[in-house]
């Protein structure tokens, strides 16, 4: 692999590396390009910092850097599919946030014509879905997609006595008011829905309870582009159980 000066670089954290890589044709004129992850390495940990996106155009063996919001994080990773249908690989970038949370910072880029253009943000997918979380009587809890206007009912009556005991009364009605959450992004991968070579993107939120540990289940998106944005794919959202019994 062709190396240049840019992956040697050293500042005052420390030198560049290169941290994922990838090989195809990102700007759509046929010839493939190389696509580089770059950052520093934590001493001693895993933690990334200053985390940019590098492609090298195949033709010119010019390099261009597409700078990241949030630039730090564990296991960065790409992905090249192409998610629009033109025929041309984007690029999609995961990162860890590490932590009891489990969040996952995700932003996928189109360089078509070598220019960067954003297509998915973790951050504004996290604003655009509203949920609200309620438990009810009688071992239930709702969850609303306020954004997709959809309801969900997970059952709780399975759940470990004790556990139940301190929500509800003996029969079944609860104690007290409680809320729940729906977190923010914490999975996300790239699922060619159709088999037909276009990727969507399958997203996941975990259903919290009273406390973080308290995993009632999780939201489950698969998105596909429209010509504009991601959006639900078929108008479809899925709750899924993880049967805890705590």
């Amino acid at each position: 692999m062709y190396m240049h000066p840019y992956f040697n670089r050293r500042s005052s954290s420390g030198l560049s590396i290169i941290l994922s890589y990838g090989y195809g044709d990102v700007n759509g004129d046929f010839i493939k390009d190389q696509v580089f992850l770059v950052g520093q390495k934590t001493q001693d940990s895993p933690y990334t910092t200053n985390i940019t996106l590098v492609i090298q155009d195949g033709v010119t063996n010019q390099f261009y850097q597409v700078p990241l919001k949030t630039n730090t994080g564990y296991q960065p990773r790409l992905f090249l599919g192409d998610f629009t249908g033109n025929g041309v690989e984007d690029i999609l970038i995961s990162m860890d946030s590490g932590g009891s949370g489990g969040y996952g910072f995700y932003y996928l880029y189109s360089f078509l014509n070598n220019q960067p253009t954003l297509l998915f943000d973790y951050e504004l997918f996290d604003e655009i879905f509203q949920y609200r979380v309620t438990y009810k009587d009688q071992y239930k809890v709702e969850i609303i997609n306020e954004t997709l206007q959809k309801s969900f009912i997970i059952d709780l009556s399975n759940r470990d006595p004790e556990y139940l005991s301190v929500l509800y009364k003996e029969d079944g009605t609860l104690r007290t008011p409680l809320q729940g959450s729906v977190s923010s992004l914490n999975q996300l991968y790239p699922v060619d829905f159709n088999g037909d070579g276009i990727y969507g993107l399958y997203t996941i939120q975990r259903i919290i309870g009273q406390y973080n540990a308290d995993e009632l289940g999780l939201v489950q998106t698969p998105m596909n582009w429209n010509g504009e944005v991601f959006v639900p794919f078929l108008d479809n959202q899925y709750v899924a159980v993880t049967g805890q019994n705590i």
